[in-house]
């Protein structure tokens, strides 16, 4: 008689196991044809089919074979075991769903912002924002779940009361032994929401060029521009100085520099370098600026300033100019062409009066032609100078010289307000 009840019994399982299987053939089908209707018009559900489709038919097959069990083998002894495996299994999948719907609103909401365009400032920021935010809730969300699993176990719930008796001296030795780790977590969420960096930012770390690739809780990944990764730590970028060259925006201005003879031609390299300019692509069109910076040790150094869109444009342009007035230098003006001068005996006393005699002096009268510098002659140039001295009140010389000549005596204040003494 108990064999033909434990015929019976597996008979029943078999068919309640069909039925299962069947019942989350349907629901499945019925679920992905509604949501592929909604997907010929709406971009979310191809993407909740993509991440919620596999997840979601586990827990209706493990849901459904938990059932199944139950109605086949009412009174078993074994069915207490089989159930509280069936329940940590319910834990393990839901948890899993949760994880997938939640990466679904993730991926809706970065979506929405593109990288591929120009000023990509605000996408950036969002796509890094996210990153960090869904490690953090996905890490969550499966601690739960394994809290979950442990506490369906009775000997883990008897020895609860223990553990939360000594939940203050665990909690101290656990932030002594774990305190790199946890400066490092919270580094990286400091990192996502105070915008020090974001994904594909250009910055210099330790003398080395590169571009973010990954933001994680505990470190964050460059790669150089020879491509190389370089792997460092949350703390670094909130303890320790470094450059972001697109924490405003990506355009830039770079200089190229020439030691030359004194008998140079700046006017000359100036139209070179107009010329260099106009034949490229690379330049944006804003700075263009050639001036001699110093003339000491028997040089003369030429400062070129232009600028770029990005760095990567700005390395090119900068190689581009340099190369092409070394070579105006080396064909067209040779004189130009760096070389040391040694006067040796009565050539000094022969050198000066010659150089007094043939040397011509600019004239009171005579115009010093304007040239384009970083601070003046362009309205570039000039919003670029009332960064520096917008603050700072100015009175110009002939104001001053008008008011003399009127009689007008102005009273001189000190930084407070006050008159000097």
């Amino acid at each position: 008689m108990q064999d033909l009840l434990d015929t019976h019994s597996w008979i029943g399982f078999v068919v309640a196991v069909a039925i299962v299987v069947a019942a989350v053939l349907v629901i499945s089908a019925i679920a992905s044809l509604v949501v592929r209707a909604i997907a010929r018009r709406r971009d979310w559900a191809a993407i909740l089919i993509r991440r919620a489709r596999w997840p979601f038919r586990s827990l209706l097959l493990v849901i459904g074979l938990w059932i199944a069990v139950r109605v086949a083998f009412p009174e078993q002894a074994w069915l207490p075991a089989l159930e509280h495996l069936a329940l940590i299994l319910v834990i393990a999948v839901g948890a899993w769903l949760v994880c997938q719907v939640f990466l679904f609103l993730v991926d809706i909401s970065v979506s929405r912002y593109d990288v591929d365009v120009a000023d990509n400032r605000v996408a950036r920021r969002v796509r890094t924002q996210m990153q960090i935010v869904r490690r953090l809730v996905v890490v969550v969300i499966i601690v739960v779940a394994l809290g979950s699993i442990l506490l369906t176990f009775d000997q883990v719930r008897a020895v609860g009361a223990s553990v939360l008796a000594s939940a203050g001296i665990a909690s101290i030795v656990a932030g002594l032994a774990a305190q790199t780790v946890l400066a490092n977590v919270f580094a990286g969420v400091q990192i996502a929401f105070s915008e020090a960096i974001r994904v594909d930012d250009v910055v210099v770390v330790d003398g080395e060029w590169g571009r973010i690739r990954e933001i994680t809780l505990t470190y964050v990944v460059v790669v150089t521009w020879d491509e190389r990764t370089v792997v460092l730590p949350c703390t670094y970028f909130t303890t320790t100085p470094f450059e972001n060259w697109t924490k405003y925006g990506s355009a830039l201005i770079g200089s190229v520099e020439f030691d030359v003879d004194w008998r140079v031609s700046t006017d000359g390299m100036r139209e070179e370098l107009d010329l260099v300019l106009a034949d490229t692509e690379l330049w944006d069109g804003r700075t263009s600026v050639l001036q001699v910076t110093e003339a000491t040790g028997g040089f003369v150094r030429v400062r070129v300033l232009v600028s770029a869109n990005d760095s990567a444009a700005l390395w090119d342009l900068r190689c581009v100019v340099r190369e092409r007035l070394v070579e105006w230098v080396r064909e067209t003006d040779a004189a130009a062409l760096p070389r040391q001068r040694v006067l040796i005996g009565d050539a000094v006393e022969a050198a000066a009066p010659a150089a007094r005699t043939t040397a011509a002096p600019h004239t009171a009268t005579e115009a010093v032609p304007e040239r384009a510098g970083l601070f003046s002659g362009t309205p570039d140039a000039e919003e670029r100078a009332s960064t520096f001295t917008a603050a700072i009140p100015v009175q110009r010389i002939g104001d001053a010289s008008e008011a003399d000549v009127a009689g007008e005596t102005r009273p001189a204040h000190g930084p407070d307000g006050g008159d000097e003494s």
